[in-house]
């Protein structure tokens, strides 16, 4: 065994497995041990991973996972990590956990969105791989990103960093099935969803709060759930600064991601979900009306890789001093 030792805590969710699925032939991971959410589910192997990993899923046992990993990645529902994390901060490994549970730093945000999700006494850093890299570097706990968030600050971020930005703007996602977790429900069934698109969450969707915190300005985010395994592409409708010309957004677009290796920059060849699914690529493509200055923006990322499991190891890679893409590509 030669690299960081390893943990994953709700490897039996679609994230969990996908985690698992890429740290296994991580070239600096060892999987030490992986275990399912709850401490009464069974021992049980995972059959699309035959081949590629060896172990067991186990039942969920704090004792075990600290004594086994350096460092532990949760997939688990908000609540869980919420009283989980604390926990493994007094015990030692740094954390990587993909749920919202301490994504918002203000406390009247938390408390209305994550009101399980208690207070730390040490910084948490917000993982959004390109936007963050030197937070990353020295963080014990890190709250990776959601998926629809993701997909809406990569394109948005560097326009509100250079002030182009003006007036409205308005984030329509649309999400495949498996951004719902793996819990099923009516509204994921597929005789419902199969033929089917659906707006949810308008005005009340907990990550606008998220989107809003980084952004630093309100957005009208509308999220929707349409008949696919998995993707999200998002269509972002925006203002820009009076003279702002097509060069000058795609020169600004070079600036923050020409060296990044998961951000591919489509310009006018607007991204679609069946050119990033199964990677970990956030593909952005745009159009800017120069006469009235309306800007849309589309970018398509996985939900589950770049969305969630991948950009958790992408932030793993630069909390460790690895190369970014290593695991990934």
């Amino acid at each position: 065994m030669s690299g960081v030792r390893v943990g994953i805590a709700g490897a039996t969710g679609y994230g969990g497995q996908e985690l698992l699925r890429l740290l296994a032939r991580h070239p600096h991971a060892d999987v030490t041990v992986a275990m399912a959410s709850s401490t009464s589910d069974r021992v049980r192997s995972l059959p699309a991973l035959t081949g590629v990993w060896s172990g067991t899923i186990t039942p969920f046992a704090i004792d075990e996972l600290t004594a086994a990993a350096d460092l532990v990645f949760l997939a688990l529902p908000e609540s869980a990590s919420a009283a989980l994390v604390p926990n493994l901060v007094e015990r030692g490994p740094r954390v990587l956990d993909l749920s919202g549970a301490f994504r918002l730093r203000d406390a009247a945000a938390r408390a209305r969105w994550y009101p399980q999700t208690p207070e730390l006494a040490l910084p948490v850093a917000y993982g959004l791989t390109e936007r963050r890299r030197d937070a990353l570097r020295e963080a014990r706990v890190v709250a990776c990103p959601g998926c629809y968030p993701t997909s809406a600050l990569l394109p948005l971020e560097p326009l509100a960093a250079a002030g182009l930005l003006e007036g409205d703007i308005v984030i329509d996602a649309k999400s495949g099935i498996s951004g719902a977790g793996k819990t099923p429900s009516e509204r994921t069934h597929f005789s419902e969803r199969h033929g089917s698109v659906a707006a949810y969450g308008v005005f009340g969707h907990r990550h606008t709060a998220e989107i809003e915190q980084e952004l630093g300005r309100p957005v009208t985010f509308v999220p929707h759930l349409v008949p696919l395994d998995r993707g999200i592409l998002t269509t972002i409708y925006a203002r820009v600064r009076a003279g702002t010309t097509a060069a000058a957004v795609a020169e600004l677009f070079e600036q923050a991601y020409g060296g990044a290796p998961f951000v591919r920059l489509r310009e006018g060849a607007l991204p679609e979900i069946k050119h990033v699914a199964h990677t970990n690529f956030c593909d952005i493509g745009w159009k800017l009306d120069t006469d009235s200055g309306r800007l849309v923006l589309v970018s398509c990322l996985d939900n589950l890789v770049k969305g969630a499991a991948g950009q958790a190891v992408q932030n793993f890679n630069i909390a460790c001093g690895f190369d970014e893409r290593a695991g990934l590509v």
